[in-house]
Protein backbone atom coordinates (compact mmCIF):
# COMPACT_ATOMS: atom_id res chain seq x y z
CA UNK A 1 0.00 0.00 0.00
CA UNK A 2 1.32 3.45 -0.92
CA UNK A 3 1.47 5.78 2.12
CA UNK A 4 -0.67 8.90 1.82
CA UNK A 5 1.67 11.10 3.80
CA UNK A 6 5.33 11.90 4.20
CA UNK A 7 6.88 10.74 7.46
CA UNK A 8 8.24 13.53 9.64
CA UNK A 9 12.06 13.23 9.38
CA UNK A 10 12.52 13.72 13.12
CA UNK A 11 9.54 11.89 14.60
CA UNK A 12 8.40 9.52 11.86
CA UNK A 13 11.65 7.67 11.10
CA UNK A 14 13.60 5.45 13.48
CA UNK A 15 17.19 6.04 14.56
CA UNK A 16 17.92 2.72 12.85
CA UNK A 17 17.44 -0.98 13.53
CA UNK A 18 21.08 -1.33 14.59
CA UNK A 19 21.48 1.97 16.44
CA UNK A 20 23.85 3.02 17.88
CA UNK A 21 26.27 0.87 15.83
CA UNK A 22 24.80 2.24 12.61
CA UNK A 23 22.22 5.01 12.42
CA UNK A 24 19.81 6.63 10.03
CA UNK A 25 20.75 10.21 9.17
CA UNK A 26 18.51 12.89 7.74
CA UNK A 27 20.79 15.19 5.74
CA UNK A 28 19.96 18.90 5.92
CA UNK A 29 23.10 20.44 4.40
CA UNK A 30 25.74 19.36 1.87
CA UNK A 31 29.17 20.94 1.28
CA UNK A 32 28.03 22.85 -1.81
CA UNK A 33 25.25 24.70 0.05
CA UNK A 34 25.68 28.44 0.53
CA UNK A 35 22.53 28.60 2.65
CA UNK A 36 22.14 26.86 6.00
CA UNK A 37 19.01 24.76 6.01
CA UNK A 38 17.45 23.10 9.01
CA UNK A 39 14.40 21.02 9.68
CA UNK A 40 11.24 22.87 10.63
CA UNK A 41 10.26 21.04 13.80
CA UNK A 42 6.54 21.52 13.30
CA UNK A 43 6.12 20.54 9.64
CA UNK A 44 9.17 18.38 8.93
CA UNK A 45 10.09 20.40 5.86
CA UNK A 46 13.51 21.93 5.31
CA UNK A 47 13.56 25.67 5.86
CA UNK A 48 16.14 28.37 5.31
CA UNK A 49 17.87 29.10 8.60
CA UNK A 50 20.26 31.72 7.25
CA UNK A 51 22.44 32.45 4.24
CA UNK A 52 26.11 31.77 4.92
CA UNK A 53 27.59 35.25 5.29
CA UNK A 54 31.22 34.19 5.27
CA UNK A 55 33.38 31.36 3.97
CA UNK A 56 31.93 28.68 6.23
CA UNK A 57 31.74 25.61 4.04
CA UNK A 58 30.54 22.47 5.79
CA UNK A 59 33.22 19.84 5.07
CA UNK A 60 30.83 16.87 5.25
CA UNK A 61 27.18 15.94 4.92
CA UNK A 62 25.36 17.39 7.92
CA UNK A 63 22.07 16.59 9.58
CA UNK A 64 20.61 14.73 12.54
CA UNK A 65 19.70 11.30 13.85
CA UNK A 66 15.90 10.81 13.88
CA UNK A 67 14.12 10.17 17.17
CA UNK A 68 16.91 11.67 19.24
CA UNK A 69 16.77 14.66 21.59
CA UNK A 70 19.54 16.35 23.53
CA UNK A 71 18.45 16.92 27.09
CA UNK A 72 19.35 15.64 30.58
CA UNK A 73 21.28 12.50 29.68
CA UNK A 74 23.31 14.19 26.94
CA UNK A 75 24.06 17.05 29.33
CA UNK A 76 25.35 14.56 31.93
CA UNK A 77 27.74 13.04 29.39
CA UNK A 78 29.13 16.51 28.65
CA UNK A 79 30.57 16.45 32.17
CA UNK A 80 31.22 20.19 32.42
CA UNK A 81 30.11 22.20 35.45
CA UNK A 82 28.95 25.14 33.34
CA UNK A 83 26.66 23.06 31.11
CA UNK A 84 23.09 23.80 32.14
CA UNK A 85 21.18 21.57 29.70
CA UNK A 86 21.16 19.88 26.33
CA UNK A 87 20.30 22.08 23.36
CA UNK A 88 16.77 20.59 23.02
CA UNK A 89 17.35 19.61 19.40
CA UNK A 90 17.84 16.28 17.65
CA UNK A 91 21.42 14.99 17.81
CA UNK A 92 23.66 16.58 15.17
CA UNK A 93 25.78 14.34 12.97
CA UNK A 94 28.20 14.89 10.09
CA UNK A 95 28.86 12.09 7.63
CA UNK A 96 32.09 11.70 5.68
CA UNK A 97 31.79 10.41 2.12
CA UNK A 98 33.93 10.48 -1.00
CA UNK A 99 30.80 10.98 -3.12
CA UNK A 100 29.45 14.33 -4.29
CA UNK A 101 25.93 14.53 -2.88
CA UNK A 102 24.22 17.47 -4.57
CA UNK A 103 21.40 18.24 -2.15
CA UNK A 104 20.03 17.51 1.29
CA UNK A 105 16.54 16.32 2.27
CA UNK A 106 17.70 12.70 2.00
CA UNK A 107 18.16 9.71 4.29
CA UNK A 108 21.30 7.62 4.53
CA UNK A 109 22.87 5.04 6.82
CA UNK A 110 26.11 5.82 8.60
CA UNK A 111 28.52 4.34 11.13
CA UNK A 112 29.42 6.63 14.06
CA UNK A 113 33.20 6.81 14.55
CA UNK A 114 33.54 9.57 17.15
CA UNK A 115 32.49 13.10 17.86
CA UNK A 116 33.07 16.52 19.36
CA UNK A 117 31.97 17.46 22.86
CA UNK A 118 30.79 20.93 21.96
CA UNK A 119 29.38 23.44 24.44
CA UNK A 120 27.39 26.35 23.01
CA UNK A 121 26.17 29.06 25.37
CA UNK A 122 25.94 26.67 28.29
CA UNK A 123 24.22 23.91 26.31
CA UNK A 124 25.53 20.47 25.34
CA UNK A 125 25.59 20.50 21.53
CA UNK A 126 27.48 17.32 20.60
CA UNK A 127 28.50 16.74 16.99
CA UNK A 128 28.74 13.07 16.05
CA UNK A 129 31.21 12.16 13.28
CA UNK A 130 30.24 9.22 11.07
CA UNK A 131 31.07 7.58 7.75
CA UNK A 132 28.69 6.62 4.97
CA UNK A 133 28.11 2.87 4.94
CA UNK A 134 29.71 1.29 1.89
CA UNK A 135 31.74 4.37 0.95
CA UNK A 136 34.84 3.34 -1.02
CA UNK A 137 37.16 5.76 0.81
CA UNK A 138 35.67 6.16 4.29
CA UNK A 139 33.44 3.09 4.65
CA UNK A 140 36.06 0.90 6.35
CA UNK A 141 36.80 3.37 9.16
CA UNK A 142 35.69 2.27 12.62
CA UNK A 143 37.07 5.05 14.85
CA UNK A 144 37.95 8.72 14.51
CA UNK A 145 41.56 7.89 15.42
CA UNK A 146 41.87 6.29 11.97
CA UNK A 147 41.15 9.58 10.18
CA UNK A 148 44.00 11.84 9.06
CA UNK A 149 44.54 14.48 11.73
CA UNK A 150 44.00 17.22 9.16
CA UNK A 151 40.48 15.88 8.49
CA UNK A 152 39.62 15.99 12.19
CA UNK A 153 41.02 19.52 12.54
CA UNK A 154 39.03 20.67 9.50
CA UNK A 155 35.79 19.45 11.05
CA UNK A 156 36.70 20.93 14.42
CA UNK A 157 37.53 24.29 12.87
CA UNK A 158 34.19 24.38 11.06
CA UNK A 159 32.18 23.73 14.21
CA UNK A 160 34.15 26.31 16.18
CA UNK A 161 33.66 29.02 13.59
CA UNK A 162 30.48 28.43 11.59
CA UNK A 163 28.37 30.69 13.81
CA UNK A 164 31.01 33.35 14.29
CA UNK A 165 30.70 36.91 13.08
CA UNK A 166 33.87 39.04 12.86
CA UNK A 167 32.58 41.54 15.42
CA UNK A 168 31.32 39.00 17.98
CA UNK A 169 33.04 36.84 20.56
CA UNK A 170 32.89 33.10 19.88
CA UNK A 171 29.92 31.50 21.63
CA UNK A 172 31.04 27.87 21.61
CA UNK A 173 33.94 25.63 22.48
CA UNK A 174 34.94 22.00 22.02
CA UNK A 175 36.03 20.32 25.25
CA UNK A 176 36.97 16.97 23.79
CA UNK A 177 37.26 14.84 20.67
CA UNK A 178 35.88 11.44 21.57
CA UNK A 179 36.02 7.95 20.10
CA UNK A 180 33.39 5.67 18.57
CA UNK A 181 32.48 4.09 21.91
CA UNK A 182 31.65 7.43 23.51
CA UNK A 183 29.78 8.52 20.38
CA UNK A 184 27.52 5.49 20.76
CA UNK A 185 26.92 6.42 24.41
CA UNK A 186 25.85 9.92 23.32
CA UNK A 187 23.51 8.44 20.70
CA UNK A 188 21.89 6.10 23.24
CA UNK A 189 21.55 8.99 25.72
CA UNK A 190 19.84 11.13 23.07
CA UNK A 191 17.49 8.27 22.16
CA UNK A 192 16.56 7.92 25.83
CA UNK A 193 16.10 11.69 26.15
CA UNK A 194 13.78 11.50 23.13
CA UNK A 195 11.79 8.70 24.74
CA UNK A 196 11.41 10.69 27.96
CA UNK A 197 10.29 13.80 26.07
CA UNK A 198 7.97 12.37 23.42
CA UNK A 199 7.03 8.77 24.25
CA UNK A 200 6.16 8.86 27.96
Amino acid sequence: MIPEFKAHPWHGISAGENAPDTVNVFVEIVPSDTIKYEIDKETGYLKVDRPQKFSNIIPALYGFVPKTYCDVRVKELAGASDVEEGDHDPLDICVLSSHHVTSGNILLEARPIGGFKMIDKGEADDKIVAVLLGDQVYGHIQDISELPQAEVFRLKHYFLTYKNLPYEKASCRIDDIYNAEHAKQVIVASMEDYSDKYLK
